[in-house]
């Protein structure tokens, strides 16, 4: 799935087949067979040297919908200001209905495209509350889910689109950033084809470093049961433990696409990967993809045939400390400069490179409404009393907004803020102080951004507080 910033993503070309070759890795061997396994096997083990991170294994009560403390719903034909018709072109509307959206009750989840009497198109799209999944540094994420495809082939598949993939956490809540921010299709299907697409989105649209909208991609088949006729196991595994760093995408066990680091520029690079990531499943309605194998949906597409999603799982391989680096979380020191790329979380932000001294990069992309979380930022014992930000601002002449700190919740009170209009560029530094309540011991830290226009208003590259 592609989540384009306001035109419609153009139809995708056919993609070459990459040769499938057996991984040598344990995760590989593990899920190799993943095929053979009952419909409401539970999630694999962790091999040795991984750490399960994230789980749902969509046990529940037939006819109930998912768990909201993993999941939120994207409901209707955008993003709240985003590309209509989710950026692709797709005609359903989503919904969280369970008619839509539901577990079956033996272990799986269920999601449904449904069509009325009069022709109109619903089904259902859900996205992981967390943002945060990335390798730590010099370490592997892997993020799998084993799946049947909606089991439709021919002309009543016609305009089906599965997919399971992932965005940049910088996407939610500004919807306009698409695709430096990085986006991960680890498993994309059309029209009931026994054919599984992977591709990694990134850089500029249209064309630019990825080859934008088509992206870095690659296919292949699944084996002994086809894609739509049984279960089979889609993973990512995103590995900054080698040089360069790799995306690697597998069909039970077997790597069949990869994308370096050094296929794009640094920057491109490090735009689509410095941040974490939230996880998407969803089935569409026709759209770009569907366009470029035949269209639909027609009044020969039959709908009612569900993707079945049996578990989705995120695991963790502990990084020898080399490679990028990672968001610390807590023991941060109030009184040395927190790099405000460093976040533990965000919504509506995206890293970029600065050019203020020091170098590294600055949060941009800013507007009302976003926020930035550092956790455990220690203030010690005697009370901070100042907060300054090194920000800068290229906002239109009438544009300006409030830097407010807030601690341990996004809601609470400000302890303190200061306003910003232009300071002659986006790349233009100051360091602006501000009064703030007197604080000691150890905080979760939000920057909180409020302004009355919903234009970008200010750049972050640092802040910290003194006494």
């Amino acid at each position: 799935m592609s989540e384009t910033s306001g035109t419609q993503r153009r139809p995708r070309p056919l993609r070459r087949v990459l040769i499938a070759v057996l991984s040598t890795l344990g995760l590989a061997a593990a899920t190799a067979t993943a095929f053979t396994l009952p419909a409401n096997a539970s999630a694999p083990t962790p091999p040795s040297g991984w750490t399960q991170v994230f789980l749902d294994d969509f046990n529940g009560s037939a006819g109930t919908g998912v768990s909201t403390t993993n999941w939120q719903y994207d409901t209707g034909t955008s993003y709240p200001g985003g590309a209509a018709n989710w950026g692709t072109g797709e005609v359903e509307s989503m919904t969280s209905s369970t008619n839509n959206v539901a577990l079956d009750g033996n272990g799986n989840l269920l999601i449904t495209p449904r069509r009325d009497a009069s022709g109109n198109w619903t089904s259902g799209r859900i996205e992981t509350n967390r943002t945060d999944f990335q390798p730590p540094a010099g370490g592997k994420l892997r993020v799998e889910a084993r799946i049947q495809m909606p089991n439709v082939t021919g002309s009543s598949a016609l305009g089906y689109w599965p997919a399971f993939w992932m965005l940049g956490a910088p996407y939610r809540g500004n919807y306009q950033n698409w695709p430096s921010v990085g986006e991960l299709d680890i498993m994309e299907n059309v029209q009931g084809l026994n054919t599984d697409w992977a591709t990694m989105h990134c850089g500029t649209s249209p064309g630019g470093p990825c080859n934008e909208t088509t992206g870095i991609g690659g296919n292949t088949a699944c084996t002994g049961t086809t894609c739509q006729a049984g279960f089979h196991t889609y993973a990512m595994e995103w590995d900054r433990s080698t040089s360069p760093e790799q995306i690697r995408f597998y069909l039970d066990g077997v790597n069949f696409h990869t994308v370096n680091a050094s296929q794009v520029d640094a920057t491109t690079w490090a735009n689509a990967t410095n941040h974490g990531f939230f996880i998407i499943l969803n089935v569409a309605m026709g759209g770009g993809f569907p366009a470029a194998y035949g269209g639909g949906p027609t009044s020969a597409t039959d709908p009612n045939h569900p993707m079945t999603v049996d578990y989705v799982q995120v695991l963790q391989s502990a990084g020898s400390g080399s490679g990028t680096t990672t968001p610390p979380t807590g023991n941060r020191d109030a009184y040395s400069a927190i790099q405000a790329e460093s976040y533990d979380s965000q919504s509506g932000t995206i890293a970029e490179t600065t050019t203020d001294t020091g170098g590294g990069q600055d949060i941009g992309s800013i507007a009302n409404g976003d926020w930035a979380l550092y956790k455990g930022v220690n203030f010690g014992s005697t009370a901070a009393t100042q907060f300054y930000g090194r920000v800068a601002s290229g906002a239109a002449s009438g544009v300006s907004g409030l830097v407010q700190v807030r601690l341990d919740s996004p809601t609470a009170t400000p302890i303190g803020s200061f306003s910003l209009a232009n300071t002659g560029g986006w790349q233009s530094w100051q360091t602006v102080p501000a009064n703030i309540s007197s604080v000691t011991g150890t905080h979760d830290v939000y920057l909180t951004f409020s302004s009355g226009q919903s234009a970008d208003f200010v750049n972050v590259n640092w802040f910290d507080f003194g006494h």
